[in-house]
């Protein structure tokens, strides 16, 4: 196995180039873990760590940009107030070396199902930045990005140079079920982001399908069922509604954390859950004006 070191970007695409079998580590915590267990042996190790344009988080009129190189703890750090279910997602990764180390462009690389980051950036809407020597740059929606069980939709010559999403313009929630809060693989998880202004959320849910996935059917019914013009406590009946929703969009299967009717059943309670916390901010917020 060689380990490949470019100098900077443009090298390290053009080493993509060459060697399209190559597999990236930005961060590394799950590739190493992988290769360690012999349940991976690339042809090549591509060390993406150090560069510092993949390391920064930026905000330009509304919108933050998020390095691919960013490790949770500086999402954690500096982006709570502007993507919250994503920080409160990094912020369940792993130990502190953990979430010092591995990165969201690491998580999105690797695709996993019960990736922590994937449900907040379904809920946010996020938009992927990936780069190729010979194409140059392109953005995947995230709703398009992941095609199959650890599989993108990145070409074999292409590598993720950052995530960019809105900056939250109201409540976002994320929660997971394992058997404790922080390092842990997710037995399921869910995001929620509410949009006052244009009446709308969003949706993320993982490690219950083989891919993550939105919840397009509550997505509608919250549009139509939330009192948007006179913001008050949501009756019991519409949280129930909404997590039979979420619970629905699910496709999950038995596996050594726990069985589908379980992950069945914690998902709609964390989307009862989520939505009961991210409506009592909008009806503070609004009592409080």
């Amino acid at each position: 196995m060689d380990f490949l070191r470019p100098a900077d970007w443009a090298e390290a695409l053009a080493a993509k180039a060459a060697r399209p079998r190559a597999m990236p580590i930005q961060g590394g915590t799950d590739v190493m873990v992988a290769v360690n267990f012999g349940a991976a042996r690339p042809d090549a190790l591509l060390d993406l760590n150090g560069y510092r344009e993949l390391r920064r988080i930026e905000r330009s009129a509304g919108r933050v940009r998020i390095g691919a190189g960013v490790p949770y703890a500086t999402i954690v750090r500096e982006s709570t107030r502007a993507t919250p279910a994503l920080a409160q997602a990094a912020r369940t990764v792993g130990s502190p070396q953990i979430r010092n180390r591995g990165t969201v462009g690491g998580n999105l690389g690797a695709a996993s199902p019960a990736g922590d980051c994937h449900p907040a950036l379904l809920a946010a809407r996020a938009t992927i930045e990936v780069e190729s020597a010979a194409r140059g740059p392109r953005d995947i929606a995230v709703d398009d990005f992941y095609v199959g069980v650890k599989r993108n939709a990145l070409e074999p010559d292409e590598l993720i140079r950052a995530v960019r999403l809105d900056a939250a313009a109201g409540p976002q929630y994320f929660a997971k079920v394992g058997t404790r809060n922080a390092m842990v693989i997710a037995v399921c998880s869910f995001a929620l982001a509410l949009y006052p202004e244009t009446r709308t959320a969003g949706t993320g849910i993982g490690s219950a399908g083989p891919t993550p996935l939105r919840a397009h059917a509550a997505e509608r019914y919250l549009a139509e069922a939330l009192p948007w013009d006179a913001p008050a406590p949501l009756p019991d009946a519409t949280l129930r509604e909404f997590g039979a929703l979420v619970a629905a969009a699910a496709r999950p299967i038995d596996d050594v954390r726990g069985s589908a009717d379980y992950r069945t059943h914690a998902l709609a309670v964390l989307a009862r859950r989520t939505l009961g916390w991210a409506w009592n901010d909008i009806v503070t917020a609004r009592r409080a004006a």
